[in-house]
């Protein structure tokens, strides 16, 4: 039984993710922020708020397997409405939390025999969207960040980012709001469809697992095809 960390359990992929480990009875410890989730299976759930200096992380127990970070926001604005303080909020989120919680947990994922971290990215670091640039920004060095990392801890911690296109989730909500939205959306994919939260959720749980014990360091586009195909 595995010890698995999920910073943003309570809603959209982190939710499903927790969702698919407690069901193969893993030791799931989640957060969650401004959307509260019922404690059902959870070994730990706990109010955390990654933008405080020092989020509290004490729940966590002394050997740590694995560690999902879901934080994250789509803020699509045309470049000239950007203010430079939004994009180093926007930082603040996406990286940043992401370095504060890793810091803070890395004694405990050091105690565990393979530990394994997965982070998050966004099909348009890749590939050019308009009105992307500020999550593209903050999410190109979530990127970075993973392969210096992976470089860095192996071979004691694996790190993974996972790259997804548009996913049905709250964090989408204004872009998947009407059943047209999400017709449209689907379309621009090569598998015509737009992903769900457990599509992403199965590839984080791989990640966190055994079963990858040979893949660090790499982005993985889980987008419907967007990223490499045109059909």
């Amino acid at each position: 039984m595995a010890n698995i960390l999920i910073i943003g359990a309570s809603s959209g992929i982190g939710a499903s993710l927790a969702k698919q480990l407690i069901a193969k009875g893993q030791q799931v410890f989640g957060t969650f922020n401004k959307t509260t989730v019922s404690t059902d299976g959870f070994a730990k759930l706990q109010l955390l708020n990654v933008l405080d200096e020092n989020p509290d992380l004490s729940f966590i127990p002394d050997v740590l397997d694995g560690l999902a970070y879901c934080p994250g926001a789509v803020n699509l604005k045309p470049f000239a409405r950007i203010k430079p303080e939004d994009f180093i909020s926007d930082y603040q989120l996406q990286l940043v939390g992401a370095v504060k919680v890793i810091q803070a947990c890395l004694p405990k994922l050091k105690n565990s025999n393979q530990a394994s971290v997965v982070l998050f990215s966004t099909v348009a670091v890749q590939t050019g969207f308009n009105f992307h640039s500020l999550v593209a920004a903050s999410k190109g060095a979530v990127e970075g960040f993973t392969k210096a990392l992976a470089a860095e801890f192996a071979p004691k911690i694996r790190v993974n980012c996972i790259a997804p296109s548009i996913t049905n989730t709250p964090l989408a909500g204004t872009l998947l709001n009407t059943d047209e939205k999400k017709e449209a959306n689907a379309q621009r994919h090569p598998l015509k469809k737009i992903g769900q939260p457990e599509d992403l959720a199965y590839l984080a749980a791989f990640l966190l697992s055994e079963k990858s014990r040979w893949i660090t360091g790499q982005v993985l586009h889980a987008d419907g095809g967007m990223s490499s195909l045109k059909v």
